[in-house]
């Protein structure tokens, strides 16, 4: 419907047109109505109101009356239907030989009662928070951690590592071997890992899956008296803490990998320890652009890069025919890494 402003103002346009020399139908499709709309809007010279709104409407002949509206309410409310939908509701009552309303007519007065709610005792739905998003442009400003199983040659026996990754760098910046899983453990490691990184004093993000171990008493303390924020990821959401799980991955797929389980807790440490050292020094990391995790925690990865570049753009000087009108590899640093970036409407990752 178009308020009467509105036909006011268009009727006005339409008018000055025409009196320029423009034609009546043109000039009412340009305004995008019909000429008929037109006549219609313009009566004896004065632009009619829209009386749709205004208009009494009777009532419907097949309207139910408010005795037969009182008695579906007063049904549905019964203590035998009290906690059903009209959809048994109804075939209910059509079993005993009673007819009320439509299912439909049910539904209705149910809505217009204020009734219309769930009739069971489930919960309803609720929608699960986005996950909080992180960017971290340097070393030491967001840590991601957990703790993963390593098998033991006795079946049934674990040990635990606890590990924490350097978000920025990638770089393994604490991890420990235990054969318990405690907030105890967890709050210790923290505590050397900063004084390891020499940043007790930064303002650290430190962010985890939901475990015991993660929000325990003990560690969330130790966290407070450090001036750490806590992170979690969402409750039974899996991928809110994919750095962590990457790396385990990487771990437990290497050739050095003992896929008979480790036969003692002295031997698991000893083997985490070297994997670390590998990790950190030697393994050149694909999502760094293939530089180490230690190279890009230090500022090294730029001039690394920039060497890679200059050897690249040596080797097609001396011969570019070999690559054409190809450039030569990208050997740019990689840029800040967010933690759950946000998903533009299309789907694609956007860094915060």
């Amino acid at each position: 419907m178009t308020s009467l402003p509105e036909r006011k103002a268009t009727i006005e346009l339409i008018r000055e047109a025409v009196s320029q020399g423009a034609r009546l139908p043109q000039a009412c499709e340009v305004a995008c109505i019909s000429l008929r709309t037109y006549r219609r809007w313009l009566r004896g010279g004065v632009v009619a109101e829209d009386r749709r709104p205004s208009t009494e409407r009777q009532a419907p002949p097949n309207k139910l009356t408010q005795a037969e509206r009182q008695r579906v309410i007063e049904t549905c409310n019964a203590p035998q239907y009290m906690n059903k939908p009209p959809s048994q509701i109804v075939p209910d009552l059509l079993d005993q030989g009673v007819y009320l309303a439509s299912e439909a007519t049910m539904y209705r007065l149910l809505h217009e009662a204020g009734q219309l709610h769930s009739r069971g005792r489930a919960q309803k739905r609720t929608s699960v928070p986005k996950p909080t998003t992180y960017s971290a442009t340097g070393p030491n400003q967001v840590y991601c951690w957990d703790i993963t199983y390593l098998p033991s040659r006795t079946r049934g026996v674990f040990y635990y590592l606890y590990l924490i990754e350097d978000l920025y760098s990638r770089k393994i910046v604490g991890a420990e071997v235990y054969e318990e899983e405690s907030g105890s453990h967890a709050s210790k490691l923290l505590e050397r890992t900063l004084i390891a990184e020499q940043c007790t004093c930064c303002q650290l993000v430190m962010h985890s899956d939901n475990g015991a171990p993660m929000k325990s008493q003990t560690l969330r303390i130790k966290m407070y008296e450090l001036g750490i924020t806590p992170s979690y990821s969402r409750p039974r959401v899996s991928d809110d803490n994919p750095f962590p799980e990457s790396l385990f991955r990487t771990m437990k797929y290497c050739p050095q990998w003992p896929s008979q389980g480790f036969a003692s807790l002295d031997e698991a440490r000893q083997w985490v320890g070297q994997f670390v050292r590998w990790y950190n020094d030697e393994h050149r990391h694909s999502q760094l652009n293939f530089v180490t995790p230690s190279e890009r925690h230090q500022g090294k990865d730029t001039a690394v890069l920039e060497k890679r570049a200059s050897v690249l753009n040596e080797a097609k000087a001396a011969h570019p025919e070999r690559w054409g009108s190809r450039e030569v590899r990208n050997c740019s640093p990689v840029g800040p890494v967010t933690l759950n970036p946000e998903k533009s409407k299309s789907g694609e990752l956007k860094a915060a």
